[in-house]
């Protein structure tokens, strides 16, 4: 019996990395335009930074993380997310010390045992960004416009919600209230809300059920609890969205899985993707990084999902296939041929172009069906009349027009002619 991949954890096929790149290529133009620099971060971590971080009461931390006991007897976790292990790094390189403000992205996988769905796997992959050491609400704004272009550029269309948290001396006041409006409803909720309406009240209100929900229209809202200054804050965060020109909703039920979070929290969603319809969200964390042993910086970022991202696009595009085109393909029949295209594909491949060629020596029908295949541009055939005259053929494989070019006398000059002539 053959070996198959893990439940939740998905290869990435040829025909689908280029809708990857795209996206990647795509990112790291728009995040450099911004400002930022890239950081690689191990995909281990301590266990406790996640705890620490996330929030022992979430769903994360207690049911969702893939953690183990190495062999010195320490817990180890593969990162579910991006921010805390970024942040472990700020603190651990003292990258406060170089900048008054550090932006940083990163980019790779991420690990949790949920339930497999479409757009949502055990192995996922982020784009995760984060702004460190100031606290000003034009900067939030910023950080999502950013976003918002990224998407934009890709041509994904999205809705933005944003919502305020509050901050540690105004969000007690709403728990308690919270608290209180979840006890009256005590017994009418589903098992996990009822779970969490005292160890962590705030998240009953991402809770999906249609009933759940149902309860809670009626529930408190975090915006008529804000301090004067978690207010302010928040109404220069949407005068910055308008004067940039980006439409919002803002949703007081919005509430963000990790406990980190504070003040500004947004979503960036598509109802294309069924249930999972957040395809980037975030917000700030202050407090955060002095929590992590840091200095007492503020701190705001984001994290968008890679393959949810790739699915809107095949959605888009009707067609799954996205890989690279080849530039030139070599058709060479015969040992002397061969001879000769083997040093031609390196000198071409060289040159710029993306060359290939069958090695195998096939039939020259075999061989235009692999140049079919690879979604060559251009073929160059050569046969043995071919060689024997010195030329070879070079077929438009779009136009199926060709015309006869001289063999190469020195081969560099010969092959950057061509790449240019293909180019």
């Amino acid at each position: 019996m053959s070996i198959t991949a893990l439940k939740g954890f998905k290869d990435i096929l040829p025909d689908e990395v280029g809708l990857w790149q795209l996206i990647e290529a795509t990112a790291r133009d728009i995040f450099h335009r911004f400002g930022f620099a890239e950081i690689k971060v191990p995909i281990l971590e301590k266990t406790e930074l996640f705890a620490r971080s996330i929030g022992e009461a979430t769903d994360i931390v207690e049911k969702e993380m893939y953690s183990f006991t190495d062999r010195n007897g320490e817990s180890i976790t593969m990162r579910p997310e991006g921010t805390a292990a970024v942040l472990r790094a700020f603190i651990e390189h003292s990258l406060h010390a170089k900048l008054p403000v550090q932006k940083l992205y990163t980019v790779g996988p991420m690990f949790r045992h949920e339930r497999p769905q479409k757009g949502r796997l055990r192995q996922f992959h982020q784009l995760s960004c984060e702004v460190l050491g100031s606290e000003l609400p034009r900067l939030d704004a910023e950080v999502i416009a950013m976003a918002w272009l990224l998407l934009n550029e890709l041509g994904i269309s999205v809705r933005l919600e944003i919502n305020s948290l509050g901050c540690p001396q105004c969000r007690p006041r709403f728990k308690e209230t919270l608290v209180q409006f979840l006890a009256d409803r005590a017994g009418k909720l589903c098992d996990d809300c009822e779970r969490r309406r005292n160890t962590n009240p705030l998240r009953v209100l991402d809770c999906k059920s249609s009933h759940c929900q149902e309860q809670y229209v009626a529930a408190p809202s975090i915006l008529d609890h804000l301090c004067p200054e978690c207010s302010g804050h928040f109404a220069i965060v949407k005068e910055s969205l308008s004067a940039l020109a980006i439409p919002f909703r803002v949703n007081s039920f919005m509430v963000r899985g990790l406990d980190y979070y504070n003040r500004t929290t947004f979503e960036l969603v598509t109802d294309a993707l069924g249930a999972q319809s957040a395809v980037g969200a975030g917000g700030r964390y202050d407090g955060l990084i002095e929590q992590l042993g840091g200095p007492p910086l503020p701190g705001i970022g984001f994290a968008m999902g890679m393959e949810r991202l790739v699915l809107l696009l095949q959605q888009q595009a009707g067609d799954t296939s996205n890989g690279p085109a080849t530039d030139l393909f070599i058709a060479a029949l015969g040992e002397e041929a061969q001879q000769l295209a083997f040093p031609l594909l390196h000198g071409l491949r060289r040159a710029g172009l993306k060359a290939n060629m069958d090695l195998e020596g096939r039939s020259l029908k075999s061989q235009m069906k692999q140049a079919g295949r690879a979604d060559a541009a251009f073929t160059l055939i050569l046969g043995e009349d071919e060689m024997s005259r010195k030329v070879a053929v070079l077929r438009d494989m779009s136009s199926r027009e060709q015309e006869e070019i001289a063999l190469p006398t020195e081969l560099d000059p010969w092959c950057q002619e061509l790449a240019r002539r293909i180019r």
